[in-house]
């Protein structure tokens, strides 16, 4: 076959990116997160980046001695061209500068292969000239939606873009120095118990459904940027960024999440959104939607946005939407691995990684519904990896209140409507104990709640 018969591809720009590569292997944080080793055409360069990418995931360093070795671990140094090829890409590029540029070409091309490759297929399909059309039509647009599923490369986007977005097309007819040493939550019974978020720390905040998981970790994100500046990345695995921001407007305005979603509301009610949107905008908040996120990708934005703007706290929505590169023999098995990757992401960054997880259906069998550790779904090594483990739970979602006042001395414990009880069951560094707070579920918002505080 010519040259000209061959797909679309650039051996020259293949070789640049590798090139970078063995000439400044910290360069790899700006294309791990959209570039895939299948990209190359070449099978020697795909063999090489993809030695590189084994390097990074394991936190080595990238040059060219140590890729030669990953070559030679994986018997495809010879294959390659041995360590003279190597030395030839060093020679061909003088710095790392223009890296991203050439990644593109690379990943535009493999997308031109792929377009290539579907056309095959669909033609494929419509030759077999199925009796049932609309099947074979689903069939093609199966094959185009992977394509362009794999192209919806999402990154960080600051929160004032989003809030700009949201007044824009949500509803454009109803509105015209120094590092922190510890994040603090600002719940101030929490922040006594733990001393705030540690650096380097991994918490998981674990419960089951419709209990506010995600709301006590957005009150957190807003309470962090906005009373000590620190800068939050979260990244959002289940919501989209837009339903994000209406949670945190709703919170800050106090005003009902259904009213806000619907663009429902009184005058008032919007003067206080449009005053809330500008406090939010000036929040150091960076959301990353992206729905399907392998721990590569994440690692690889986390520590881009870090060298930029510093990321004081990760939060992660939730752990067991997050994918591992690396097929293991039971989810149990590949939740372990995930869990260690946070935990060494928190120690690379030396922030506090604040991950959402879920709780087993356990809870619900007990006639005691206070989670435990055991109750960590998946649980494989997420309570040996954390650093401190928080659940959780509220009764009045057990017991209604004409139970309650049949068992309980409503004088002495009056029923905990909207009480929600913060267990810290795991505190590597410190005490274990229960914090209550106020949960309000129309503007899911968490609020301090004066209280004694339980300490083991």
């Amino acid at each position: 076959m010519t040259s000209e018969n061959l797909p679309p591809h650039d051996v020259e720009a293949e070789k640049a990116v590798i090139g970078s590569l063995l000439v400044d292997g910290e360069a790899i944080v700006k294309i791990a997160s959209f570039l895939e080793p299948e990209a190359f055409f070449t099978p020697e360069n795909q063999w090489i980046y993809d030695a590189c990418i084994g390097l990074y995931q394991r936190i080595d360093a990238i040059n060219q001695i140590t890729v030669s070795r990953e070559l030679a671990q994986r018997n495809k140094l010879e294959e390659v061209g041995g360590a003279a090829y190597l030395s030839h890409l060093v020679s061909i590029v003088p710095t790392s500068l223009h890296i991203e540029y050439y990644a593109q070409i690379v990943s535009r091309l493999h997308v031109m292969r792929r377009l290539i490759n579907a056309a095959s297929q669909i033609a494929d399909i419509g030759y077999k000239a199925e009796a049932d059309t609309d099947a074979a039509i689903g069939k093609a647009e199966d094959i185009l939606f992977a394509i362009r599923h794999r192209q919806g490369h999402r990154d960080f986007v600051p929160i004032k873009q989003i809030l700009g977005q949201y007044f824009e097309e949500a509803i454009p007819s109803q509105i015209g120095g120094k590092r922190i040493s510890h994040v603090l939550t600002e719940f101030t019974a929490l922040d006594n118990l733990l001393g705030g978020l540690q650096r380097s720390d991994l918490i998981i905040l674990a419960a089951r459904p419709s209990l506010g998981k995600t709301s006590l970790a957005l009150n957190i994100a807003r309470n962090a940027a906005l009373n000590q500046k620190a800068c939050v990345a979260l990244f959002s695995l289940e919501m989209s960024r837009q339903d994000i921001v209406r949670r945190l407007l709703a919170s800050e305005a106090n005003v009902d999440c259904k009213l806000v979603r619907e663009g429902r509301y009184s005058e008032k009610a919007e003067r206080r959104i449009m005053e809330a949107s500008g406090i939010l905008s000036e929040a150091p908040i960076y959301i990353d939607d992206s729905p399907q996120l392998r721990m590569v990708e994440m690692r690889s934005k986390a520590r881009r946005l870090h060298f930029e703007q510093n990321v004081d706290l990760v939060i992660v929505d939730y752990l067991q939407l997050i994918h591992d590169e690396s097929r293991r023999d039971s989810r149990v098995q590949e939740l372990s691995e995930i869990t260690r990757a946070l935990k060494a992401l928190a120690r690379e960054l030396e922030a506090p990684v604040l991950a959402i997880s879920q709780l087993s259906r356990a809870i619900e069998l007990r006639t005691s519904h206070k989670p435990q550790l055991s109750d960590l779904r998946d649980s494989g090594s997420i309570e040996q990896d954390a650093d401190v483990v928080l659940f959780i739970s509220k009764e009045d979602k057990y017991i209604d209140e004409d139970d309650w006042k049949r068992t309980h001395d409503i004088e002495v414990e009056p029923y905990p409507k909207g009480i929600a009880d913060i267990e810290v069951a795991k505190h590597r560094n410190g005490p274990i104990g229960e914090v209550k707070l106020r949960f309000v579920p129309t503007t899911a918002k968490f609020e301090n709640l004066k209280t004694q505080l339980n300490t083991a």
